[in-house]
């Protein structure tokens, strides 16, 4: 996994573009693809409403899971063995309902 020197989102080692910002690598410079809105504003002007309130929830970024744990002194060696899941979280600003959602494709 490499980190995008523009937004710090992790990417793929061998994509040459970053999925979050549309960074290219090999440019060193933000791509425009016209129309196409970066995956990053679409996630934060998703609309979605609290299921209790009818008030929209407010995207707080994506947050990164992992199965198993990291102690002992092969901890981080084996944090490459693990499944790792990618979830959007949002949350309710009149209850504090959260929400996690699968990232758009």
């Amino acid at each position: 996994m490499n980190s995008c020197p523009n937004c710090n989102a992790e990417v793929e080692a061998d994509f040459e573009i970053c999925w979050n910002c549309n960074y290219s690598f090999i440019e060193k410079k933000t791509i425009d693809f016209g129309d196409e809105t970066p995956l990053r504003l679409r996630r934060e002007n998703k609309k979605i409403d609290c299921l209790r309130c009818k008030v929209p929830l407010t995207f707080h970024g994506n947050y990164k899971f992992h199965e198993g744990s990291r102690t002992g002194a092969w901890g981080d060696l084996f944090e490459l063995l693990v499944n790792r899941e990618s979830f959007d979280l949002y949350i309710c600003p009149q209850c504090d309902k959260v929400e996690f959602y699968a990232p758009p494709k």
